[in-house]
């Protein structure tokens, strides 16, 4: 057992955490930051993601809700922004104004510490430019997906979930590193399971870690382990909320493929173009996508997508804004139907989607549309409901940055907003 004093103690090393890690060190604070993965240093290829997905421990393949939706999250440094697709967009800054918090100076500063930039040519397959041009004539507003990605140092291998092993990508991982060269204490593989409390006091966390059973006590406390695994420490540590771990949202997605002949979208990360026109709407985003490795598509749609040939292979995404109907059980077990109006909006963007593959050269008999997954958990320790508008919970001196605060699914890429909402805690202190 180890007992040693900080001003803060950072559960988790993703966006929020680093973030956070980085911005206090500036400013002269004691951090500790503890992150539940190992210090993985290989990244890039399908073997490396069995060392930091979260996986069955038999199967070796992505967990899943209780429905069978199927949920990506990783434990590591940097945490699942490692396996983005680089996607640099706001979102959620409407709401997050209504309830009194604005992140736009914030966001800016972000954006421009990410060097955010539409996706260009440099890094375009044909096949995403034949479905950008397809979406176009049939009247979509298809656009250049925003990436914080160096297309000048980008190989094009498509292997972004992954892990990039060219750092042509930002990932919290970045923050991390400068915060460890200014001094934050940075503690790998150990798990966090509750928070220490002492007359309604935050003061310290305890969990397991390769030695045994550590305690280590701080002035301020920050949850950053994610919308999966922040609502599981809080109701580990006898913290009585009916509120906690319920609401769950995962931005659903499905994958939609089609075979075509002369054009793939093999050589290019995932999500280059985007049509952003329903979101608001109908509630719903569509973007040019394929799993490149049939291994992932065997996971996300079975023997077909295994089959799928990569040099005749192209693909869009639906992702929405799904129905806060999840719940996280304190011993990690996940429950995520797919509403009935999720599926609505689903087969909206199916449909449009198969429009546009067909249009940009799929035959219309290949087409296949993958299980549904989710990769943005959300909304477990709601601002409004478990925090305040300063990110503080009901539990003095204990703070939590990450999705799980969201009030609704975005339905959009998250890391910005979480970045954002980061530097803006930091600042209150």
């Amino acid at each position: 057992m180890r007992s040693l004093d900080y001003d803060f103690i950072i559960v988790g090393s993703g966006a929020g955490g680093s973030t956070l890690g980085w911005e206090l060190a500036k400013k002269g604070m004691s951090v500790l930051l503890i992150e539940r993965g190992h210090d993985i240093k290989k990244v890039g290829q399908f073997r490396d993601i069995l060392k930091f997905y979260d996986l069955y421990k038999y199967t070796k393949t992505p967990k899943k809700s209780q429905e069978g939706v199927i949920l990506y999250r990783t434990f590591m440094p940097g945490g699942t922004t490692v396996v983005s697709t680089g996607n640099g967009v706001t979102g959620l800054e409407n709401k997050m104004s209504e309830i009194g918090i604005n992140i736009e100076e914030e966001m800016e500063e972000t954006i421009r510490e990410l060097k955010v930039l539409p996706s260009s040519e440099k890094i375009h397959s044909n096949g995403s430019e034949a479905i950008y041009n397809a979406a176009r004539d049939l009247g979509y507003m298809m656009e250049p997906m925003p990436k914080f990605i160096d297309q000048n140092k980008c190989v094009k291998c498509g292997m972004c979930v992954f892990g990039c092993k060219n750092n042509a990508k930002w990932t919290a991982k970045n923050y991390l590193d400068k915060a460890d060269k200014l001094g934050v204490q940075i503690e790998y593989n150990s798990k966090v399971e509750r928070v220490i409390i002492k007359d309604n006091i935050a003061i310290g966390v305890e969990g397991i870690d390769n030695d045994g059973v550590f305690k280590y006590f701080a002035s301020n406390i920050i949850l950053a382990a994610g919308g999966l695994g922040t609502p599981v420490i809080i109701k580990n540590s006898n913290i009585y909320d009916n509120e906690v771990g319920e609401n769950l949202f995962v931005d659903i997605f499905v994958n939609v493929y089609g075979i075509a002949n002369g054009i793939n979208q093999t050589n290019e990360p995932p999500m280059e173009f985007v049509d952003s026109e329903f979101h608001d709407s109908d509630g719903f985003i569509i973007s040019s996508f394929i799993n490149r490795d049939n291994k992932i598509r065997f996971i996300e749609a079975g023997l077909k997508g295994y089959r799928f040939p990569n040099k005749k292979l192209i693909g869009m995404m639906i992702k929405i804004v799904d129905e806060s109907s999840g719940k996280v059980f304190s011993n990690g077990i996940v429950s995520k139907p797919v509403k009935a109006s999720d599926w609505e909006k689903l087969n909206k963007g199916i449909e449009i989607s198969k429009e546009i593959l067909i249009k940009a050269g799929a035959d219309e008999n290949s087409i296949l549309v993958s299980n549904p997954q989710g990769a943005h958990p959300g909304g477990t320790a709601a601002i409004g409901k478990f925090v305040d508008n300063k990110l503080h919970s009901k539990i003095n001196n204990l703070y939590v940055c990450d999705g799980s605060v969201f009030p609704e699914s975005p339905g959009l890429p998250p890391i910005i907003t979480i970045v954002a909402l980061a530097k803006r805690l930091a600042k209150s202190f």
